[in-house]
């Protein structure tokens, strides 16, 4: 159940952008509004996990979880009665916060709630949907639209909801324990905002020009609050997120991992829908099908790693499975306009191969870092490092394929347009091969991970930074 939750959000990230033309033609929103109809979702998301995963710590992970479904499903509801651009952009930041609520408290749940000799292929379940889910739900939404209206996604998303409330009220245990410590607003409000500004800046790049003033604006306002941030958390007897976590092994290299492979997948997804609609002709229902096989690969795969993870460790399995992401990345950027679906699922498989060895081990590395008490907090941070590595990837592998293509749709050059993806891509491929690297110097070894849970991490403390 906590799965189908956490897809029902990660789903949401991806879906609405098939439905973006039927959305435009009937509410003639223009491309800015239709930017920001996706993107108010994921800004508000990213920049509230941190302070909902605290409060979900402190007051109780089914309660703050069954309040972001009904904020989720609710907001949804609204958007099918909607036509006006501005207030669609309102609704979907409003299911943000509810998607805010309701991802990290699911992942906590499930580390919270399974027995030490199961929880880590819970994790691995979790962690395959989270990768999986966004793909599906691409599908799903261009099934969808191939009979009804653009609403049919809002409505898919209120049912999704209604019946992860249901099922949460049922099967998620009702007693909570949980120590009512401060909340940290200051924290939160800083953690929340210096978020939202680095995300934004990464969205409005590609579109203003990365030497815009509001764009290095909001770079330097990223900089000046995240430096606030951990100094005001860094004096705090209980913080929100103490930042000498990062240098424990299975924090900082499981953080750093899932960030670069969603910075991967994520600016992959953006640039493969659109080589597959405008170069080699897909509908939005034939590109959502034709990356299902990788979706599936992630799922299938995922809850099997632990027991890999067992016999050999974290650190050779974190970084073969981000060396096959980019090897999958590779095989991909050699597509043409000529290519077959078999080049497209060649490549793919590969990739979804990597994702589940890689996505596996790096959640458990972070969620195994701190105690159940601060399982909230441990899962934002998981979730944050995706959030904001998908926005990177996007805006990073979004521009490069804009400098070599003057426009997009007819007339456009597809010659450039290939050759823009590819370059895309292998860009993707040298952040995963630095990731890899990365993680194979600094993740824990067999008994680091489960060594380094406990107690929060004390300036001069070697056990704590081995």
């Amino acid at each position: 159940m906590m799965c189908f939750a956490l897809a029902t959000v990660v789903s949401a990230v991806s879906s609405l952008n098939v439905a973006l033309p039927d959305l435009a033609r009937d509410t003639g929103a223009t491309p800015t509004q239709l930017q920001w109809v996706v993107d108010a979702y994921a800004l508000v998301f990213a920049g509230l996990l941190l302070p909902a995963g605290a409060i979900g710590d402190r007051y109780g992970r089914r309660r703050v979880l069954l309040t972001g479904l009904a904020v989720y499903g609710g907001g949804a509801l609204v958007a099918t009665t909607l036509s006006d651009p501005g207030a669609l952009i309102a609704v979907r930041a409003v299911m943000g916060l509810g998607a805010a609520l309701i991802m990290p408290t699911t992942l906590s749940i499930v580390t919270a709630n399974f027995p030490a000799d199961e929880r880590d292929r819970a994790v691995g379940a979790w962690a395959g949907v989270a990768g999986g889910s966004a793909l599906l739900g691409l599908l799903v939404s261009g099934a969808l639209l191939e009979v009804a209206g653009w609403s049919s996604v809002f409505l898919l998303s209120v049912v999704l909801a209604a019946i992860a409330f249901a099922g949460t009220l049922r099967v998620v245990p009702a007693r909570d324990e949980h120590e009512r410590k401060p909340l940290d607003p200051l924290g939160g409000a800083l953690s929340a905002l210096a978020l939202t500004a680095l995300v934004w800046a990464f969205i409005e790049g590609p579109q203003r020009g990365w030497g815009d003033g509001l764009v290095v604006a909001g770079f330097a306002a990223t900089v000046v609050l995240g430096v606030a941030f951990v100094v005001w958390e860094l004096r705090q007897a209980q913080p929100l997120l103490d930042p000498r976590l990062f240098r424990r092994r299975g924090f900082g290299s499981g953080s750093l991992s899932v960030f670069v492979q969603f910075f991967a997948a994520f600016g992959l997804i953006f640039v493969l829908l659109q080589f597959l609609q405008l170069v080699l002709g897909y509908s939005p229902l034939e590109a959502g099908a034709a990356l299902a096989p990788m979706a599936l690969v992630m799922v299938a795969v995922a809850p099997r790693v632990p027991r890999l993870v067992e016999r050999v460790g974290v650190r050779p399995v974190g970084p073969v499975g981000l060396a096959l992401m980019a090897a999958g990345l590779v095989v991909m950027s050699t597509m043409d306009a000529g290519s077959s679906y078999w080049h497209l699922l060649a490549g793919g498989l590969v990739l979804g191969l990597g994702m589940a060895l890689a996505t596996t081990p790096a959640t458990t590395a972070i969620v195994s870092s701190l105690p159940d008490s601060e399982q909230g907090v441990a899962s934002a941070v998981n979730d944050a490092a995706r959030e904001v590595g998908g926005a990177l990837g996007i805006a990073v592998l979004g521009s490069v394929l804009a400098d070599h293509v003057g426009r997009l749709g007819p007339g456009m050059d597809s010659a450039a347009f290939v050759d823009g993806f590819g370059a895309a891509l292998l860009v993707g491929a040298a952040v995963l091969v630095a990731g890899a690297l990365f993680v194979a110097l600094r993740a824990p070894g067999r008994e680091g991970v489960a060594g380094e849970g406990g107690a929060r991490p004390r300036a001069g403390d070697a056990a704590a930074v081995r």
